[in-house]
């Protein structure tokens, strides 16, 4: 259980913003089971829903960031755990484009790879492992999603979401798994101790022309259409 509590150059809990954010917030002086529930709802909800320049940043990145996706959300997530002392690992997948489609737009989702790098976290509560990967949508972003699309009944899939039921996903943790672009998963690499090894062996496969057009022009086109859905009166 020890290589899931370790710090790694990713899960850099132990960085000055980190540690104040878990003293300011006392949650070492939870039990185990709330310190999960209220880092995940952090998470999911202080840590606004957008990209990053790169899956690979550091946590304490994301968190000055203050807004992420799936994999660095979830790096942001691990760190705040094992800073506390709960053991976690991630579990490495790719998921189909569709998923992105509305957050991805124009010659943005035309030009983007067929099959999108994802991970989610598993946390160890009282010997249970439990597959938690909706704290990637905060809730303002979610509520405005399901408002805008009002009739929409049953599954849904685009706008990072991908769930059996659009108006009734399960998002919080309560001792259970929760999900929110499971079901647009088309292949899985595996569990991993940290995302420093999973990304030494699986990574968003982009030409470097492809990588610079991400980082210095589609996120940000991204990050605005997301902007415009949580914001939306």
């Amino acid at each position: 259980m020890q290589q899931y509590l370790l710090e790694t150059p990713m899960l850099d809990f132990s960085a000055t913003s980190i540690q104040k954010l878990i003293n300011d917030r006392q949650w070492k002086m939870l039990d185990e089971y709330n310190r999960i529930q209220q880092i995940y709802n952090f998470v999911r909800d202080e840590i606004l829903f957008g990209y990053n320049v790169d899956d690979s940043i550091s946590a304490s990145k994301v968190l000055a960031d203050g807004y992420g996706q799936c994999n660095t959300k979830g790096t942001l997530f691990m760190a705040l755990l094992r800073g506390v002392g709960i053991p976690c690992r991630i579990h490495g997948f790719t998921i189909d484009k569709e998923l992105q489609k509305g957050a991805m737009t124009g010659f943005v989702y035309k030009n983007a790879p067929q099959n999108i790098f994802h991970s989610w976290v598993e946390v160890d509560l009282d010997g249970v492992w439990y597959e938690l990967e909706a704290f990637i949508l905060d809730k303002k972003y979610l509520s405005q999603l399901q408002a805008t699309n009002a009739s929409c009944s049953g599954a849904f899939c685009g706008y990072g979401m991908a769930v059996k039921d659009f108006h009734h996903p399960v998002i919080d943790f309560e001792r259970n798994n929760t999900y929110i672009q499971s079901e647009g998963i088309n292949q899985d690499f595996g569990i991993y101790a940290c995302p420093d090894d999973l990304l030494k062996e699986h990574q968003q496969e982009l030409s470097p022309i492809k990588s610079l057009f991400y980082r210095h022009l589609a996120r940000h086109l991204m990050n605005r259409n997301v902007k415009k859905i949580r914001n939306k009166s």
